[in-house]
């Protein structure tokens, strides 16, 4: 069965929407909060999520932010804000999909169908593609497996370096704040003098012994947080 994450604050729409998709076949989970949304997400395996924007604790945009950074499943957004620098924002955010309210749920039904068809499609190819990823300097990635190798050796990683591998590897290059990798990682709010992904990343590089001034696949931005600088092999 399909799972679907309803976050929606209004409780009449949310049973409106949960009713339509549950007698379509759809498992679907509600969350009132963009807090609590973000929990299930993190409990649970969904094939798509819709959220609305103006929901408390953690709005839409963080939670579209969030969700992108650690998977590609479709995500529609379904918000009265008709204005096109929202559509716009959330479709740069990562969302599949803008819907406006009021939106008829025979429309809401088709575009779920119309994703979830397009992202089955897609994980198809990538499977066939395989998952381990080379790297130059002997690294190899496995995300779905959750296995790393260097030198064709496996590394023994804890949860928390892996999870910090491979969100700064799915996004290479890109700089993450020591903030947002407590966030998405630890999946609880930074405070002001947490030296805990500094102790983190300073292990995984050890275990990547990548220690020497030159880095290798993680480098340090000064100021401003870490980034995988790690060069994909060219098979060819």
């Amino acid at each position: 069965m399909t799972n679907i994450l309803l976050v929606e604050d209004d409780p009449e729409i949310a049973r409106v929407i949960r009713e339509y998709l549950t007698a379509e076949g759809y498992r679907v989970t509600w969350a009132s909060t963009g807090q609590e949304g973000w929990e299930d997400f993190n409990q649970a395996q969904y094939q798509l999520v819709l959220v609305d924007l103006m929901i408390p604790e953690m709005d839409g945009w963080d939670l579209c932010r969030n969700i992108r950074m650690i998977s590609e499943i479709p995500m529609i957004i379904v918000s009265a804000h008709q204005e096109d620098h929202h559509k716009v924002r959330g479709l740069h955010l990562g969302a599949d999909d803008y819907l406006t309210k009021p939106f008829s749920l025979t429309e809401l039904s088709a575009r779920i169908h119309s994703h979830l068809r397009r992202y089955r499609r897609y994980q198809g190819e990538h499977e066939e593609a395989g998952s381990r990823i080379m790297y130059r300097h002997s690294l190899a990635i496995d995300a779905e497996q959750k296995r790393v190798f260097l030198c064709e050796e496996e590394i023994l990683l804890t949860v928390k370096e892996l999870a910090l591998l491979l969100l700064m590897a799915k996004h290479p290059y890109r700089t993450f704040s020591k903030k947002e990798l407590y966030e998405q990682v630890w999946q609880q709010t930074d405070v002001n003098g947490n030296n805990t992904v500094t102790v983190h990343i300073k292990s995984l590089r050890t275990k990547l012994k990548d220690t020497s001034k030159e880095a290798l696949f993680i480098q340090t931005v000064w100021g401003s947080g870490y980034r995988f600088i790690g060069e994909i092999c060219d098979e060819a």
